[in-house]
C-alpha cells in the first residue's frame, strides 16, 4: 500500500459515516478512526518494531538540514512521518526548551500521525542545545528535531 492509497482511505473515511475501519494487507495493518472533538488525545510510545513494519513512500526524500551537523551533538530525529507538537496540550507547558538537561527516555515532544499521539523520547541524556521545529509544524521521517550535547 503506497501513500496515495492511504491518503485515497483516509478521504473515503472522511467523507463516510464509518467510525473505523481496519484494512490488513499482508504485514501491513492500517486502522482509521474517526475522533470526536471533545476526545483529549492519548499518548501512545512509539515502538521501533511497530515503525518497521510501515512501508515509506519511495518519492518522500527526508527534509534536508541547512547546516552541517556538530559532531560533539546528537540528533534526535523523527522515526514517523506527522506534526510535531512541543507540548501535549496548548495549555501546557513545553516538554524542552533550549538548555533543558534530558535523561534517556525523557519525553522530547509529540508527534500526530493518523490521528495518534507518539511521545518521542531522548536517546540519549545531555543538555538541549537547539530545537530545529516549530510547534505543529509538519516533519517527515527521519528529519532532526533537537541537537542534545551528551
Amino acid at each position: 500500500m503506497n501513500l496515495n492509497e492511504i491518503k485515497q482511505l483516509i478521504d473515503i473515511v472522511n467523507s463516510s459515516d464509518l467510525q473505523e475501519t481496519i484494512i490488513e494487507e499482508g504485514n501491513f495493518k492500517i486502522i482509521l478512526r474517526r475522533s470526536s472533538a471533545a476526545v483529549t488525545p492519548q499518548l501512545i510510545p512509539v515502538q521501533a518494531s511497530l515503525l518497521q513494519a510501515v512501508p515509506q513512500a519511495s518519492s518522500v526524500a527526508p527534509t534536508p538540514v541547512d547546516a552541517e551537523p556538530v559532531s560533539d551533538l546528537i540528533e534526535s530525529r523523527s522515526p514517523i512521518v506527522g506534526t510535531f507538537y512541543s507540548a501535549s496540550s496548548p495549555d501546557s507547558p513545553a516538554f524542552v526548551a533550549v538548555n533543558d538537561i534530558v535523561k534517556k527516555g525523557d519525553v522530547l515532544c509529540i508527534i500526530e500521525a493518523m490521528k495518534l499521539m507518539n511521545e518521542i523520547e531522548a536517546e540519549v541524556s545531555g543538555t538541549i542545545v537547539e530545537i530545529l521545529v516549530e510547534n505543529g509544524q509538519a516533519v517527515e521521517y527521519d528529519q532532526p528535531l533537537f541537537r542534545i550535547k551528551p
